[in-house]
């Protein structure tokens, strides 16, 4: 290993303990504030948010502090015992992957309720969100169960084997070939397309309709009226614009080295550049499981409410015990 690569390395090591440290309050916080229903949002939005940071949750708690932290930290315990590190390879897929789809799932709830005002009322609907999120988490449950067989151990001591490595057939059989390129295609390239896509319509429509409305209100005259309707819309369509926005952001660097991995049939053979940028991609798409909570508290008023009294229970509770306890 370079000078350059062991010099980010140890970087590495602490980005990723403050990904643990951080990402794990953030999201139970939003769990439990989103669960309440006071944040003043629908049903349905309020269980897509709830699932997206459940998944977040769970690839922090498998990606990061079972996969990274144990190797930098913890080497050589019970969890890299080749069949443990097996099923939390196939958990930390299938968190990640539920975790891009539930956003993919949300994007489109929103792109509906805002540019299919006929169907809206039928798909924007608390039942709606469950059986979607239930679909997507099942299937990607059952896309990662072959992933247990693509792992052997690297090394048997005392009859115990240690630690997973890919097995060699898996970058020549058709079959596990097939398998990597529609994993591939399911998770980043679908959900990253898929995205782009629904955003790009989004604002089309509203740009559209925001002319519209204008037009009739006479603002196209010069008048300067206030349109209550289309500020509420404004402010519905942040909380899309900004969780997804964050998505494309964070995913950017992770898609770009999967697309220069795949044309450039390299392997492993990568310079330390390479190496770095793929790990930096890799670094950023785990914070992204970080960042929702921060949007909710910039974007929702309510949420941010909550959270404030959230902060202030305990200091409160302990003021009130001790002037009850004084009087």
């Amino acid at each position: 290993m370079s000078a350059m690569l062991k010099r980010y390395y140890s970087v590495q090591k602490i980005l990723y303990l403050f990904i643990a440290v951080t990402g794990v309050p953030v999201n139970l916080v939003a769990i439990v504030i989103l669960s309440r229903g006071k944040c003043g949002l629908s049903t349905c939005t309020t269980r897509y948010l709830v699932a997206m940071a459940a998944a977040d949750l769970l690839t922090i708690v498998t990606e990061v502090i079972l996969s990274r932290i144990n190797w930098y930290y913890f080497p050589w315990n019970f969890l890299d015992i080749t069949p443990m590190c097996s099923v939390i390879n196939v958990l930390k897929y299938t968190a990640t992957d539920c975790s891009v789809w539930f956003t993919v799932t949300f994007t489109f709830d929103r792109f509906v309720a805002i540019c299919c005002q006929k169907l809206k009322t039928k798909y924007c609907t608390g039942k709606t969100a469950a059986v979607v999120l239930t679909t997507t988490g099942v299937l990607f449950c059952l896309k990662n169960i072959p992933r247990y067989f693509t792992f052997e151990h690297s090394v048997i001591i005392d009859n115990v084997p240690w630690f997973c490595r890919t097995i060699d057939n898996y970058f020549t059989d058709p079959g596990w070939v097939g398998y990597d390129w529609l994993d591939t295609v399911l998770t980043p390239f679908l959900p990253f397309a898929g995205i782009l896509l629904l955003n790009a319509l989004t604002v089309r429509h509203i740009l559209v309709a925001s002319r519209v409305r204008k037009g009739l209100k006479g603002q196209s005259k010069g008048e300067n009226r206030s349109d209550p309707e289309m500020e509420s819309r404004r402010r519905s369509v942040v909380l899309l614009f900004t969780l997804s926005g964050s998505f494309i952001l964070l995913w950017m660097a992770y898609v770009v080295n999967v697309i220069y991995y795949q044309l450039s049939g390299k392997g492993s053979d990568f310079s330390d550049s390479e190496w770095i940028f793929h790990y930096v991609g890799v670094l950023l798409r785990n914070f992204s499981c970080c960042t929702n909570t921060f949007i909710y508290t910039v974007t929702q008023s309510k949420f941010r409410e909550q959270l404030i009294g959230a902060v202030k229970y305990p200091v409160t509770s302990v003021l009130q015990f001790m002037n009850k306890a004084a009087s």
